[in-house]
């Protein structure tokens, strides 16, 4: 079991996961197994998804829950537990949003391509975490909160654009209806320390699943349910469901979610006729990113700094930068939104997705690697005085 806790070996599996589903979504069985992907399961004429919206909307939001347990304890006990100290990556994902978009613009603007700025917002925390698991052995572990709060702002900011954007219409009551349920999850979750326990806790399961499905019914993305239940639920309670939930999450729903979400045919589009659309999530997710997080963070640490937090060098936010241009699933799904009907530019936008993404992955993985054995050298220097010495 502690190997399934570990960071390196669930990233590991994510990133193996990831790419064969590529390989197979591009060989002679792919259709067979897209075709199974969008097969229909649940509740015929009450609830019914797809087996790959069972993955993205519903085994995520487990994941997303995980993640959000952990940020409120960063946010109230951590290294976040302060609003100077929260402020940073807030700042920081704003840049990671804003300049994308003007990149992508700078290419794009006056043509039919605009309507895909919002593509290279988005920031795949799954895939962004297990890249920097595999390759950031060493670094402080506030660079991993930094990361993580910024790719949850992130992934927010897309749900966002995704429901204000992309939806016919939110239905507010069902969303008011889940909010109500959040608080009485919240509430009801404080008294698991009591008598009560074994009442509260089928009580709590059942106010979980009703959370997520009136998210979902809403028309906001359902993964915001896992989201606003993690940072709700009452923290000792909390951190021991995470525990709990860890190894299945990192061994079942990543793999998964990271095998599906790679199920993506890579388009056959000739050179002649790549559009802005193309080259503007080429450049913005790699470039727009690293430029936005790590200028926007080195403002935020000289605005927003807290004594008692330390700065992160200008390399470490180039490297979270680097991690946030891996906009993968997010982004392919705002591809999709964006340009629906238009066959030719979704194509060109889910191929400048994998590019860019791919690109990112590589940057992100040689300075991350960088910054890791950086640190290693630096610890083995402190815990050998001779050798520091003479260094």
């Amino acid at each position: 079991m502690s190997l399934l806790r570990s960071a390196r070996f669930p990233a590991i599996m994510l990133l193996v996961a990831a790419a064969a589903g590529l390989i197979i979504a591009n060989s002679p069985i792919g259709h067979s197994v897209q075709e199974i992907q969008h097969t229909y399961v649940g509740i015929p004429g009450v609830f019914e998804l797809s087996v790959g919206h069972w993955i993205a909307d519903g085994l995520l939001a487990l994941f997303f829950f995980v993640v959000a347990v952990e940020l409120q304890f960063e946010l109230t006990n951590g290294q976040l537990n302060s609003a100077r100290k929260a402020l940073q990556p807030a700042i920081a994902a704003a840049g990671g949003v804003i300049v994308p978009i003007a990149v992508y613009l700078a290419f794009a603007w006056g043509t039919s391509s605009a309507d895909g700025w919002p593509i290279p917002t988005a920031t795949d925390i799954a895939f962004a975490l297990g890249v920097l698991a595999v390759f950031g052995r060493g670094l402080p572990s506030g660079v991993r909160i930094f990361l993580l709060a910024l790719a949850i702002l992130d992934d927010i900011v897309g749900i966002i654009f995704i429901a204000v954007l992309f939806t016919d219409g939110v239905n507010i009551a069902l969303l008011a209806a889940a909010a109500v349920i959040v608080v009485v999850f919240g509430y009801l979750s404080r008294k698991l320390d009591t008598r009560a326990r074994a009442v509260v806790i089928p009580i709590l399961l059942v106010l979980a699943i009703a959370t997520w499905v009136l998210v979902y019914l809403s028309g906001v993305h359902a993964t915001i349910a896992g989201v606003a239940l993690g940072l709700a639920m009452a923290q000792q309670p909390a951190l021991h469901t995470r525990h709990a939930m860890e190894p299945w999450v990192n061994v079942i729903v990543l793999p998964l979610f990271a095998f599906s979400s790679a199920l993506v045919v890579i388009p056959a589009v000739s050179i002649e006729e790549l559009t802005p659309a193309f080259y503007g999530i080429l450049i913005a997710l790699p470039v727009g990113k690293i430029l936005g997080i790590s200028l926007f963070g080195w403002i935020s640490q000289r605005v927003a700094h807290d004594p008692a937090m330390p700065r992160l060098p200008l390399a470490d936010l180039l490297a979270a930068g680097a991690l946030g241009g891996i906009g993968f699933t997010v982004s392919l799904l705002l591809s999709e939104l964006a340009f629906k009907g238009n066959d030719l530019l979704t194509d060109e936008a889910v191929l400048g997705v994998l590019s860019g993404s791919l690109i990112s992955v590589v940057i992100a993985g040689i300075l991350v690697s960088m910054r890791a054995r950086h640190y290693r050298r630096r610890a083995s220097a402190l815990t050998q005085p001779g050798e520091a010495e003479a260094s």
